[in-house]
């Protein structure tokens, strides 16, 4: 497999921050990403705390998407692209 270029960075990043910001709560952008195992942490706390957790969870995944868009696509692919970063 090759490793991820510049555009396919901008792609994701944009998808995940943008997706971050507006569904944090359901972890929709930890799968955009390919972390499967942070997505369904998030999804499954949201939906078996009956939305309780939607809150925590959902501040945590507008922090993430904001973080996503702020940094360049360098910083981005090397960050979560390459390094894995899973959180934050």
């Amino acid at each position: 497999m090759s490793e991820p270029t510049l555009q396919e960075a901008n792609s994701k990043k944009v998808a995940a921050g943008v997706l971050g910001i507006l569904l944090g709560g359901l972890g929709i952008h930890k799968f955009v990403l390919g972390y499967n195992t942070e997505g369904l942490i998030m999804l499954l706390s949201t939906l078996f705390t009956c939305g309780v957790a939607a809150v925590v969870v959902g501040v945590i995944g507008l922090i993430e998407g904001i973080i996503y868009l702020t940094k360049s696509d360098e910083e981005f692919l090397q960050t979560y692209m390459l390094n894995k970063k899973g959180w934050f």
